[in-house]
């Protein structure tokens, strides 16, 4: 009996493969179509921006890198980024604890607010603090006559990189934390630890390889951002133009040659990004393989 119920088992399982072992041609189909895709939408656009970044030549690449507006977009838009991930670490690492580590009226709502800059349009989130912070704004008259300017202005842009950049290293580290569980935070406190002590010792050394995937994509995201910062940065050239919006302002000028040079460097920081992205997801698999 024991017997003819392995042999129907094992006759189930290999059933069961070869219900799911595609044919060869099937394979050979969607690896076509995968790399052809890739080829076409991903790798062609990136080898036309450094094509034509490199049309006129080395000399007139550098010269647009070296031009006084792009190296101002440069620096603002490192600026922004400087101030906005680090902002967002330690909200993201406050709010993942909270919510991944405790129970508490509201938990639900602030997980939910968290994920408001994913559904809320950039342009849109740029016009709320044009409403607030503008000279006809809520605020802006106050401000102004204290002395202080947000709308055209660098605390614009860096309040609307940090908008958009919200989530990012919250939404990496709750589920992480989650799924990690109280019990060593529990064992440490009864063992005398402190609540900072467990924190240090404890919970951050566990989520560090998440939490560096979530700097690496907030990074990415703060360079890169157009819609919010368009709207609140005013296009001003030399002062309050990031590298997305110089690039935008040199093609409509028909500096092709100029705009495809500053994108280009947005290209190389998409592609470290991408580099240390896929390191991390190395390491974070190397470290799940040696705990199995």
């Amino acid at each position: 009996m024991a017997g003819g119920t392995a042999s129907l088992y094992a006759r189930g399982r290999e059933t069961q493969r070869g219900a799911t072992r595609d044919p060869a041609w099937t394979r050979r189909l969607l690896i076509g179509l995968g790399l052809t895709f890739f080829a076409l939408f991903l790798l062609a656009p990136l080898a036309l921006v450094f094509t034509e970044a490199l049309r006129k030549g080395w000399s007139a690449y550098f010269s647009a890198l070296a031009e006084p507006d792009a190296l101002s977009a440069v620096r603002l838009t490192l600026l922004a980024a400087a101030i906005a991930v680090p902002v967002n670490l330690v909200f993201g690492i406050a709010a993942s604890w909270l919510i991944a580590k405790h129970r508490f009226r509201g938990r639900t709502l602030l997980t939910t607010l968290i994920d408001l800059p994913f559904s809320v349009s950039p342009v849109i989130a740029g016009l709320v603090y044009v409403l607030v912070f503008s000279a006809q704004g809520w605020l802006g008259p106050w401000l102004l006559d204290n002395g202080y300017k947000v709308i055209f202005a660098v605390p614009g842009i860096v309040l609307a990189t940090v908008f958009v950049t919200f989530p990012f290293i919250a939404r990496e580290l709750i589920p992480l934390m989650e799924s990690q569980g109280t019990e060593e935070e529990e064992a440490a406190v009864v063992l005398g630890a402190s609540g900072w002590t467990t924190f240090l010792k404890v919970t951050l050394p566990n989520v560090k390889w998440g939490l560096l995937y979530g700097v690496i994509l907030c990074n990415a995201r703060a360079m890169g951002e157009f819609g919010a910062v368009s709207v609140v940065s005013g296009h001003i050239r030399g002062l309050t133009n990031t590298m997305p919006l110089h690039v935008e302002i040199l093609y409509n000028e028909y500096q092709f040659s100029a705009a495809f040079a500053v994108a280009s460097l947005l290209a190389l920081l998409a592609l470290v990004t991408l580099a240390l992205k896929t390191f991390v997801e190395w390491r974070v698999a190397s470290a799940r393989s040696e705990g199995a």
